[in-house]
């Protein structure tokens, strides 16, 4: 994520990707200037709702919603958690609330609800007021706040030796100190299982006997984790994108996810040859690429958004190829690598290293992803580089890389929500950031709860594609049917 000026101190709105991880981790942009937060909640704990300060956007409520920092300690110091919503188009056919969780982790449920309501379907914007909120340390909730200057200095995590490993771990300690002063309390606060009572507060304070509850990539860990708290408390959930918090091992984790974004490079591959109309079209696009990715390895690719400087090959995987593949954008890709090939390499300039999102906390906190020592990680590199070759440094390793040495509160384990309701999971068979292996995972580990719909496309999120995906999960959210077993969409033009 470009980050700009030298101040030693700024407030961060920060987007996550993303890769998941999963999806989250894919997105690793800035959030452009959003609608401030007005009104803030009544003794009672009901929620004041006023216009949202962006004249653009006309319908859209704001308030905030007053939670403990730390929910074990209630009487302890609070937050105000930034929500939005818009009401339903038909008042007379109106269900209820239906709130949305955000990916990333970093992503702002309230620019959602505010600029991009078109994510939701027209027969659920008609039945439901759709709620979002920017979870605890992200947006307008007590954003993580670091050092410009110190996050500048991340290290590569193409680490080469011992002392490189070391001088990571030397890092991210200083980094978390740095962070934690200037965010305060909440920064030791940040994990899902946290966020769970949260989403519980505010349903309360919608009025909400039960939920109805949209999660989308890491959303679907929020939603999951309410599901095991709050199984009695569900009325619906949709887990779209489904991150699969039961792979243990940090081997696992990395190699899942290495398989999930190779498997849409190949899909790629396979569109290409196939495509008249793809811009690599009767060339051998692996050929191609892999010289992008030298060149860009020595710092002589051209950066096509900043002319004049170079494109890590790092950026070229992350921000060029894994942001088309979310959007299955494949003749975008194409044509994108084409005039890329056809450029004139730079002089060779040195590579820069992008910052992490500052919501990089958030995961690190639900995610126990240990590594030993440099010769461990080196294996873990060495894996990821066999299971998806044309994908060298994938977002996961830096986030791994990122959260050496972090605390875990929220650690990975089994998923048990024993008295759900039937929960809706969605998944793209061909999903490059949350692979549908996960979403078969949690599928049975919910057992008689989970009902898995699979859409036979590609790209992250997939409950709007096409009419037999959207009308499955219109029925489910207004009338709580759900599909047969084993329903499957087909894919649609993208």
């Amino acid at each position: 994520m470009p980050l700009a000026g030298r101040s030693a101190l700024r407030r961060i709105a920060a987007r996550g990707t993303a890769m998941a991880i999963g999806a989250a981790m894919a997105v690793i942009a800035g959030l452009s200037a959003a609608p401030s937060v007005h009104a803030s909640p009544s003794a009672t704990g009901a929620l004041r709702w006023a216009p949202c300060d962006d004249p653009a956007q006309p319908g859209a409520e704001c308030a905030t919603l007053s939670v403990p920092v730390d929910w074990a300690h209630p009487g302890g110091p609070r937050l105000d958690l930034a929500v939005a919503r818009r009401k339903a188009t038909d008042p007379g056919a109106r269900v209820g609330s239906m709130v949305f969780g955000p990916g990333g982790p970093g992503d702002s449920g309230v620019d959602m609800v505010v600029g991009r309501i078109s994510r939701f379907s027209p027969e659920v914007r008609r039945r439901f007021d759709i709620v979002s909120f920017d979870p605890r340390g992200v947006g307008r909730s007590n954003p993580v706040t670091c050092s410009d200057d110190l996050l500048a200095e991340r290290p590569s995590p193409e680490l080469t030796s011992q002392a490189d490993f070391d001088a990571t771990m030397a890092y991210n300690r200083r980094l978390r100190a740095d962070c934690r002063a200037r965010t305060g309390p909440v920064f030791d606060h940040l994990d899902t299982a946290q966020t769970v009572r949260d989403l519980d507060a505010l349903r309360a304070a919608l009025g909400e006997r039960k939920l109805t509850f949209h999660g989308s990539s890491y959303g679907t860990l929020l939603g999951a984790q309410y599901a095991e708290t709050y199984p009695r408390r569900l009325r619906a959930l949709v887990l779209e994108s489904v991150m699969d918090h039961s792979v243990r091992s940090t081997r696992d984790f990395l190699q899942s996810e290495a398989a999930t974004a190779e498997d849409s490079f190949q899909e790629f591959v396979k569109w290409c040859d196939g495509a008249a109309d793809c811009a690599l079209h009767r060339r051998d696009v692996r050929t191609v690429w892999q010289r992008l990715l030298a060149q860009a390895g020595r710092g002589e690719l051209e950066n096509p958004s900043k002319p004049g400087t170079s494109l890590s090959s790092s950026d070229l995987v992350n921000k060029i190829a894994f942001r088309k593949f979310y959007q299955a954008d494949y003749a975008g890709l194409a044509t994108a690598i084409a005039e890329m090939d056809a450029s004139k390499p730079m002089p060779a300039s040195p590579i820069s290293i992008a910052p992490l999102p500052p919501a990089t906390p958030v995961f690190c906190s639900d995610w126990h992803l240990p590594v030993r020592d440099y010769q461990e990680y080196a294996s873990l590199v060495a894996m990821m580089n066999t299971t998806a070759p044309d994908l060298p440094y994938l977002l996961p390793i830096h986030m791994t890389a990122a959260c050496l040495g972090a605390p875990t509160a929220n650690p990975q384990h089994r998923l048990k929500a024993r008295g759900a309701p039937p929960i809706l999971l969605s998944n793209a068979l061909h999903d490059p950031a949350t692979g549908y292996s996960w979403a078969v995972s949690v599928a049975r580990q919910l057992g008689r709860s989970g009902v898995l719909l699979t859409y036979e496309g590609h790209g992250h999120g997939s409950v709007t594609n096409g009419p037999c995906m959207e009308n499955a999960v219109d029925r489910y959210l207004t009338d709580l049917a759900v599909p047969p077993p084993g329903t499957r969409c087909p894919a649609v033009p993208s």
